[in-house]
């Protein structure tokens, strides 16, 4: 009878989850200001973009909360913006 395996899981050690979330977080601040307004989050989306193809996904639900929390931040004025 053949040895049935578990398949591991990829591990990722503390300093890796805390870069990602670093990332997602300066990502989700960048928003497209035009004429003084600010239009368009920029961040929020390639960061949604990018989540959704990330190899090893920490958890797409935190990934996404921290997203959502760093556009809100980055609307409320402290986020980098994209003056066109």
């Amino acid at each position: 009878m053949p040895k049935v395996t578990k398949k591991s899981a990829a591990k990722e050690t503390d300093n890796v989850y805390f870069l990602k979330i670093l990332i997602y977080f300066v990502l989700g601040t960048i928003w497209i200001k035009y004429n003084g307004f600010v239009v368009f989050p920029v961040g929020l989306i390639l960061g949604v973009i990018i989540a959704q193809k990330d190899h090893f996904a920490i958890d797409r639900k935190v990934e996404y909360a921290v997203l959502i929390m760093s556009a809100v931040v980055g609307l409320i004025g402290w986020g980098l913006y994209l003056a066109i």
